[in-house]
């Protein structure tokens, strides 16, 4: 229960009043089932005796009306009102159906858009520890096991609970007798098996939470590295893992189902055997099987709505508590915050108009780590460049990652124009930044859109993604394709070479325009001429922006206005 309220704070006020309509038409349809179960006994008695309509001083206005002379003129009118209470409570509990699935999947959209964008937003260090595959199945898997695990079962409780105290309001009104033996023995089978399964739900439920993201996992790895799986023959390997995996998962889904459905049969096969010794009995009374008709009928139908409704109630118990630890893991990924300024007005681009530096910067990835680099200490005036070389591992791509404002410094800070950044200004600091890593990410679809990367079709630039292509060595070997640039890459760009790869990068950082251009190992996927060429395009632009360069090659940092060893700066 805990679990729902918490997941109510993070709907929006339109659903919590779609939630709240729903609700009232569940009471409705509970009064509606009340209504058309408590008409049964007029129903059938006015079959068997129309004179008993005479009795019921609710029908004395109706006949005094109509100058009724004979009962039996009032019988297709009992029988059409009858029919239509019926239809109409049907309708009611169809139209419950309808709006309680279409609001659970709405919701599900909602949980899943809101825990994408919520890890979007996560910082880079929190990234660099996370595994994606618990992400995509958090979003994806989990994110469905909630919905039809929690949000539609809590649904189906509520009307299934309103739904059965109606049923038991009406058979009260009929014979008190079916309540106090009915309900007691039919809700005693139920709690006992709910006691006795509840440990194995729970079980079942962490099983399946756990397999589904190993699932995931085994999947994105087994396709991410299928290059080296065809060459290496280790499919069987990545084969395994998912049998595995997806063997437990289904064994604890099949046992959660039959522990879910399996009380239903015990349960009708009582009903029937409680019906036959209830007529029996009523024989007994003042008028013999004809006058108990009526009263069996009542129960008869009361018994057929109010099974299902109790069968509802425990498979919806079950179903939420062998999904608690999904919702667990989708809470946790709701309950991730978001910057401060999400939300609010695109920030400006930061002042800088003089010069870059770092002050006593260094990192370590914590306190039990060695430290990455110690106090180092540079400047860089505007519109210059700066090359940056080193062993691996001496730090390049972190101190670059500072500077981007990804990482957070462990101690001292970088400034622009003596402005520190810091996580109020890193947004519009990072507006002024192009990056172009040494592995490029592409996404399946046209150069153009690579180009122009999270930039809507209908807003893309076409002669600025040209202009960009020029610059990066690859416009002529782009127009010469024959769909030129709506030819597509393919997922992760496997369609293009490497070198291909890495100047559609070049180009999409060319095509921001940025202030500020970090190249951070761009060229070691390019032969030497087309390095040379690219850098001579990049050397075009000194003196108009301000050019970080991360290089094993000192030859590539030949027009750097300054180079630094990150080791001989480095404490």
């Amino acid at each position: 229960m805990l679990n729902i309220i918490e997941l109510w704070r993070y709907l929006s006020r339109k659903r919590k009043i779609h939630y709240c309509m729903v609700l009232v038409l569940m009471t409705f349809s509970s009064l509606a089932e009340m209504v058309s179960i408590g008409l049964v006994i007029p129903f059938l008695s006015v079959l068997i005796e129309p004179q008993l309509l005479y009795q019921f001083d609710l029908i004395q206005p109706i006949i005094l009306l109509f100058e009724v002379t004979d009962s039996k003129q009032l019988v297709l009118p009992i029988v059409i009102i009858f029919i239509i209470v019926v239809v109409f409570s049907g309708s009611v509990r169809l139209s419950l159906l309808y709006f309680m699935t279409r609001l659970s999947h709405a919701t599900g959209a909602d949980i899943g858009i809101n825990i994408y964008r919520r890890t979007l937003y996560q910082d880079y260090s929190i990234h660099i520890k996370r595994n994606s595959s618990e992400v995509i199945n958090g979003i994806i898997t989990k994110t469905n096991l909630v919905i039809g695990g929690v949000v539609t079962p809590t649904l189906s409780f509520i009307s299934s609970l309103l739904l059965t105290i109606g049923i038991i309001i009406a058979l009260i009104a009929i014979n008190i007798n079916i309540f106090l033996y009915l309900l007691p023995s039919f809700g005693l089978v139920y709690l006992g098996v709910i006691l006795y399964n509840r440990k194995k739900l729970k079980r079942n439920g962490e099983v399946i939470s756990k397999q589904s993201t190993f699932m995931v996992k085994s999947l994105q790895e087994g396709l991410g590295g299928i290059r080296d799986i065809i060459i290496d023959g280790t499919q069987n390997f990545y084969c395994h893992l998912y049998h595995n995996s997806n063997i437990l998962l289904k064994k604890a889904s099949a046992e959660n189902s039959i522990i879910a459905g399996s009380p239903r049969y015990v349960i009708e096969v009582m009903g029937i055997v409680f019906i036959a010794i209830f007529a029996y009995i009523l024989t007994f009374e003042e008028g013999g099987v004809q006058a108990a008709i009526p009263t069996l009928g009542a129960l008869t139908l009361g018994a057929q709505r109010l099974l299902p409704a109790m069968q509802h109630l425990y498979q919806s118990y079950s179903s939420i508590h062998s999904s608690k630890a999904s919702f667990q893991d989708v809470l946790f990924l709701l309950n991730q915050s978001l910057p401060d300024h999400v939300d609010k007005p695109s920030s400006s681009l930061i002042s800088f108009e003089k010069e870059f530096s770092i002050h006593n910067l260094s990192f370590r990835y914590s306190e039990e780590e060695p430290w990455v680099f110690k106090n180092i200490n540079l400047k860089l005036k505007k519109n210059t460049s700066i090359g940056i070389v080193g062993t691996t591992g001496s730090g390049k791509s972190t101190l670059i990652n500072i500077i981007m404002g990804l990482l957070d410094s462990s101690e001292g800070h970088i400034a622009v124009d003596g402005v520190k950044i810091l996580n109020a200004n890193k947004r519009s600091w990072q507006l002024s930044i192009a990056h172009v890593p040494q592995n490029i990410f592409l996404t399946d679809g046209t150069i153009e859109d690579n180009i122009a990367f999270g930039i809507p079709k209908e807003k893309i630039d076409h002669s600025k993604v040209k202009i960009a292509a020029k610059k990066a060595n690859i416009l002529e070997l782009v127009e010469s394709w024959s769909d030129g640039f709506e030819t597509t890459v393919g997922e992760r760009g496997m369609r293009v070479s490497g070198g291909q790869r890495q100047r559609i990068g070049i180009a999409r950082a060319l095509y921001k325009n940025a202030d500020v251009l970090i190249l951070d190992e761009a060229t070691s996927s390019l032969d030497n001429e087309t390095e040379s060429s690219i850098m001579k395009e990049i050397g075009a632009l000194r003196g108009e922006i301000t050019i970080f360069i991360v290089a094993h090659r000192t030859t590539t940092l030949n027009d750097c206005d300054q180079i630094v060893n990150i080791e001989e700066i480095s404490d």
